[in-house]
Parts: C-alpha cells; sequence; structure tokens
C-alpha cells in the first residue's frame, strides 16, 4: 500500500476517523496517483462532506453540476467513466489498481464488475446482506447508479454502490462508491428527477439494516482488497 496522502494521517489499518475520512476531490487525486505507479494497490476513502463526482465524458457545464455548484457543493472530476454521482458524508469511496498484464484484469475488465468488486460482496456478506453485482438499470442517465451503463452493486433489490473505470497503456484503475446513507430528495433535485421516481431504487447501507460505523467498514475492506492482492 502507498503511503497515505494527506487527509489519511495515521495507520490506515485502525479504524479511526484520522485514518480514512478525507474529501472526494483528494481520495480520486490518491487513486490517480497509484495509477499512475502501476502497481497492485487498493484504498478505501470515507467522505468527509457531500460532493458529486463526474465521469471523464461529462461536460463541466452538465446541469447537475451548476445546480450542485450554485448550492456550493464539492464538484469532482473523476477519470473514469460513467455520469454523476451525489456523495454523502460518511458513504464510502474506493479505488483498485492492478496493471494491466495481471490475470485478475484480463481481456474482459469492462465486464468484470463481479470480479474486481468481490471485496464489497465478501465483506457485506460477513455483516449478513446478500450483496451482488447486476446489470445497470437504465431509469435516468444523469446519474450514474441509475444509468444503462455498466453494473450496479445491489442489497434487497436496492442500488447501495457502483463503479467505474480509467484504463492506461500500463494499469487499470476499478473504482466506485458504496452508499451508507442515501438522501434521495437531493438526487431528485440536483438531477432534475421527479420526486418518488427512478431514486426510489437507490438505498444507503443503515437504512438496509448495516449499522457497522463507516471507518469500520472501510477497514474491513481495505483489508479484503490487500488480502486478495497480496503483497
Amino acid at each position: 500500500m502507498e503511503s497515505p496522502p494527506p487527509g489519511h494521517a495515521g495507520r490506515r489499518d485502525v479504524p479511526s476517523e484520522e485514518g480514512f475520512r478525507t474529501t472526494v476531490t483528494a481520495e480520486l487525486a490518491a487513486q490517480e496517483a497509484l495509477l499512475a505507479r502501476g502497481e497492485p494497490a487498493a484504498r478505501v476513502a470515507v467522505v468527509r462532506e457531500r460532493a458529486v463526482s463526474y465521469g471523464v465524458r461529462v461536460s463541466p457545464a452538465a446541469d447537475y453540476l451548476l445546480r450542485a455548484r450554485q448550492e456550493g457543493i464539492e464538484v469532482a472530476a473523476r477519470s473514469g467513466g460513467g455520469t454523476g454521482i451525489l456523495h454523502l458524508e460518511n458513504d464510502l469511496i474506493w479505488g483498485v489498481v492492478l496493471p494491466r498484464t495481471d490475470r485478475r484484469v484480463g481481456r474482459d475488465f469492462v465486464r468484470a464488475y463481479a470480479r474486481l468488486g468481490a471485496a464489497l460482496v465478501s465483506v457485506l456478506g460477513d455483516e449478513g446482506r446478500s450483496a451482488r453485482w447486476t446489470e445497470a438499470p437504465g431509469l435516468a442517465e444523469a446519474y450514474c447508479p441509475l444509468s444503462s451503463r455498466g453494473e450496479v452493486l445491489v442489497v434487497d433489490d436496492r442500488i447501495v454502490g457502483g463503479a467505474a473505470q480509467h484504463a492506461t497503456a500500463k494499469a487499470l484503475l476499478h473504482h466506485g462508491t458504496l452508499s451508507v446513507a442515501i438522501d434521495r430528495p437531493s438526487v431528485d433535485r440536483l438531477f432534475g428527477l421527479a420526486p418518488g421516481g427512478p431514486s426510489t431504487r437507490l438505498g444507503g447501507l443503515a437504512e438496509l439494516g448495516v449499522r457497522v460505523p463507516a471507518p469500520t467498514l472501510a477497514a474491513r475492506l481495505e483489508r479484503a482488497w490487500r488480502t486478495e492482492l497480496g503483497p
């Protein structure tokens, strides 16, 4: 694992606020630094304050980004694909980097959500929740977990996470989110969705009965990926 950047002071195997809490912008930058190195690595962080992140093909002038800025919400550009997503305080943001030559990447990496995101399924299983990666629902293209691209992580038919990728000639960054809470009214308002519509498919771990503190969950996920990736 890389030494923690600013915002990740302390031992990252200890579930503390100091060790895992950061901003979305800072964590995305840390993931890009790992991608540039191109060595097997994984990071999990706890979101410090709400933010809207967006994929590389989204215009910075997209309506939902303008609304977020008007409300004083942090806006962060991802190097991976997909559209926009609202991150709430205590949500998790994670990233896994593998060299392109690693057998775990394979030629099918753009469809390998279950393989590359197996740690999330395993850790949620330890908490008694059955999670699975499944095809994105295609309900609202502007909101990444509700779009028609890629796959999403589902618990009890509620979408609790998603993932995107940034592949270079050297390595693959597979990164995504895990929602601890969900603010449907804010999603509807920022992304122009009808209340009581597509956002009802979204869920947070807390309302689904997972009460583990966010830093503890982050530590467990990071340890699971460390074990999977090896030294």
